[in-house]
Parts: structure tokens; C-alpha cells; sequence
């Protein structure tokens, strides 16, 4: 059974960093793209960052451009979203996600066979 558990969330002032963890279990996704998503009260879940299963290739939002690092650890079977400079507007959960098919860093959601649980980042002002 194919498990991606989420940590690092939590409650933030506007202009700090927070790192989160994906952890996969189940298979390894060294071949696959793993990327970031999030989704605000009210919103649709929209893509964030991904990476590529080499790691040799990101893509991102625009609004986290600059300001948001993608990475993988693949011998961990792990990907990390750096957050730096966070803004209110960045106040979401966040849910990491893995392609069981593609390596590109793709921003479709429906290119993502599995998700993890979510985690809440709140930025206050």
C-alpha cells in the first residue's frame, strides 16, 4: 500500500521559512515526478512546485517563484518543499503528491496517482 505522509506545517508569522516533508512508502518513486499542491477554504487545489524523478528539473507556480525550493532526496524516497518568505496569501493545506507514470515535473493535478494526507500552513500578517 502506497503511503505519502506530509510534515512541517504549522503556524507562521508573514516573512519566516518552513520546510515540508514528504515521506513515501509503499513503492519508490525515484523513477516518478513527486510534486506540491495546496488548497485555501473555499479554492481549488492548485499546483505549487514539482520535480522531476532525476531531480534535474523543477517547475513552479509563479507566485512561490523565488521565494519556494523543491528538492528530493531520492534514497530516502522523500521530497521537501523550502518555504522562504511567506506571505498570508501562502496560507493553505498543503498536499504532496507522486506520479505513478510521468518523470516530468508536471503541474496537472491529474497527473498524480497518489496524495498524501495534508498539511495546514497558516501565515498571519
Amino acid at each position: 500500500q502506497v503511503q505519502l505522509v506530509e510534515s512541517g506545517g504549522g503556524l507562521v508569522q508573514a516573512g519566516d521559512s518552513l520546510r515540508l516533508s514528504c515521506a513515501a512508502s509503499g513503492r519508490t518513486f525515484s523513477s516518478n515526478a513527486m510534486g506540491w499542491f495546496r488548497q485555501a477554504p473555499g479554492k481549488e487545489r492548485e499546483f505549487v512546485a514539482a520535480i522531476s524523478w532525476g531531480a534535474g528539473t523543477t517547475a513552479y507556480t509563479d507566485s512561490v517563484k523565488g521565494r519556494f525550493t523543491i528538492f528530493r532526496d531520492n534514497a530516502k524516497n522523500t521530497v521537501f518543499l523550502r518555504m522562504n518568505s511567506l506571505k498570508p496569501e501562502d496560507t493553505a493545506v498543503y498536499y504532496c503528491a507522486a506520479s505513478g507514470t510521468v518523470g516530468a515535473p508536471v503541474a496537472d493535478l491529474r497527473q498524480y496517482d497518489y496524495w498524501g494526507q495534508g498539511t495546514q500552513v497558516t501565515v498571519s500578517s
